[in-house]
Parts: C-alpha cells; sequence; structure tokens
C-alpha cells in the first residue's frame, strides 16, 4: 500500500509540473489561464508516469 501512496503522489506531481512549467512562460498577451491543451497535456503526462511506475510481476517462475 505504502508504494501506491508514493506512485500517487509522483503522478499528481508530474501533472503539475506540465501545468506550471505550461503557465510561467507566457507573456502578458497569451493570457494567464490554464488552456485546454495544457490540461489534456498534464493528464497524459500523469498517465504516463502512473503507467511506467507499476510495478511488476513478482511472482517467482
Amino acid at each position: 500500500m505504502k508504494d501506491r501512496g508514493m506512485r500517487t503522489f509522483v503522478t499528481v506531481l508530474a501533472g503539475l509540473a506540465v501545468i506550471y512549467f505550461g503557465t510561467t512562460g507566457r507573456s502578458e498577451e497569451d493570457g494567464r489561464g490554464l488552456s485546454g491543451g495544457l490540461v489534456v497535456l498534464a493528464l497524459l503526462a500523469a498517465l504516463l508516469v502512473w503507467n511506467l511506475t507499476k510495478p511488476g510481476d513478482k511472482t517467482a517462475k
């Protein structure tokens, strides 16, 4: 269960990082809000991290 908590934390952190870095580089002319594309990109990044941090099969063969 501890691994799932860490996995969730890293997943949320990845999504927030995409949103943060996607909004900090904008000029005043572009606006300051979140775009739909940025939200979709953050969700895709979070799903990628969730999939990559999936625990492997630990059964002995």
